[in-house]
């Protein structure tokens, strides 16, 4: 496999992305200042923490050759993957790309959840006891890689356009910040939203203490993933207020610390 040549859609996709994704944090920093949806303890402790994973994380994804944008563009040179095989105007190909692509990482959210060697790796995210817009940058380098090599094999495998892969992207990471927010949306916004959408409400569930309530609502971007394949809690046990978030094993200071994250998929796991 060569290496494509640098393509200005692949420098436009970085360039956007971190944009989306700054402009993402600075407006639901604000909303959530404003309008919290619980009470915040211990926010600003875990910010430089997030902080550290998402710069560790940025630099081990940045060694991976070609990265998802640029196996897309590759899988398009060489005439590779299902949707190539179609003559389909554009814009079709562009959302039926864009909605498998969503529901891959459905699955591969469940998968994280199904094997332990896997769980091990996406525990981190579910370590933290508290919830804001910076949850969306608390992962593990490793479950970065991971997800990474995923998404690549299903580009190449579906022959996405890159134009549907730069949507999907910048979609992903616009809606991890969403519906990790603290933000208190309108129950009738909620209600209407989460039709469509994974709301804050919806994905604070899956983030909860309780082992059913965490092995829930997987989706990302869309909610009909969760409602197709029967994944999907409406609300938690005991009330988004009352609810426990992350994961009792993982609840001391000590666990919360940058090390002992960077290093949590090497212990054997008592959950699964």
């Amino acid at each position: 496999m060569h290496r494509p040549s640098s393509d200005p859609a692949m420098e436009f996709d970085t360039t956007f992305r971190l944009a989306l994704f700054v402009g993402g944090i600075a407006a639901f920093g604000w909303l959530e200042r404003m309008y919290p949806r619980r009470p915040r303890t211990q926010a600003r402790h875990r910010w430089p923490v997030h902080a550290g994973l998402a710069l560790v994380g940025a630099l081990a994804t940045a060694l991976v050759p070609l990265g998802v944008a640029g196996a897309a563009l590759w899988a398009q040179a060489e005439g590779i993957g299902l949707l190539q095989q179609f003559a389909l105007p554009s814009w079709l190909t562009v959302l039926i790309a864009w909605l498998l692509l969503d529901a891959a990482i459905y699955g591969q959210h469940r998968l994280m959840h199904r094997f332990g060697w896997l769980w091990r790796w996406h525990r981190v995210h579910h370590t933290d006891t508290e919830l804001d817009a910076s949850s969306a940058l608390r992962f593990h380098p490793g479950e970065l890689l991971l997800s990474v090599a995923y998404k690549m094999s299903v580009v190449v495998l579906l022959g996405a356009p890159p134009l549907a892969v730069l949507l999907f992207e910048a979609l992903l990471a616009f809606a991890a910040l969403f519906n990790h927010a603290n933000w208190a949306l309108r129950p009738k916004a909620d209600r209407w939203l989460r039709h469509l959408l994974v709301t804050p409400d919806m994905h604070r569930v899956h983030h909860s203490t309780v082992r059913d309530e965490t092995d829930s609502n997987f989706g990302n971007v869309l909610s009909v993933w969760d409602r197709l394949f029967r994944s999907y809690r409406d609300a938690p046990r005991d009330g988004q207020l009352a609810m426990r978030i992350g994961q009792d094993e993982d609840r001391e200071p000590q666990a919360q610390r940058l090390r002992a994250l960077l290093m949590q998929p090497l212990r054997r796991d008592a959950r699964m």
